[in-house]
């Protein structure tokens, strides 16, 4: 089994940034600050702008549960391998995307 310390750090790290993220645009999202504006021309671009925030929201939503996922694969020993085919994912790959669960070569053949 390889030793990944150093790639859980970093994904620790990553997960604390980008829970710290979802945080602000969820509060971003709510007004919970600010309130809605009054005037109606700029609600209409505060609920514009909601929804940029909202898919960032979800993007970061899903980079954290691959992030979970990748801490969850190293507990079990499984980090590195390939999900599709079972064959190690390169270092290089894994540096570029550590939380990557496919090989190169299947997450460009797709799903």
């Amino acid at each position: 089994m390889k030793n990944y310390e150093d790639v859980k750090s970093d994904l620790i790290h990553m997960l604390e940034e980008l829970e710290g993220r979802l945080d602000n645009i969820t509060q971003d999202v709510r007004h919970t600050e600010t309130g809605l504006n009054p005037d109606f021309a700029e609600q209409a671009v505060e609920v514009e702008n909601d929804d940029v925030l909202e898919a960032l929201g979800n993007q970061t939503e899903q980079e954290i549960e691959q992030i979970k996922q990748a801490l969850s694969r190293m507990e079990q020993g499984t980090y590195g391998i390939c999900l599709k085919c079972g064959k190690p994912i390169r270092k290089e790959r894994l540096k570029a995307l550590p939380f990557s669960c496919q090989c190169i070569q299947c997450a460009e053949d797709g799903d």
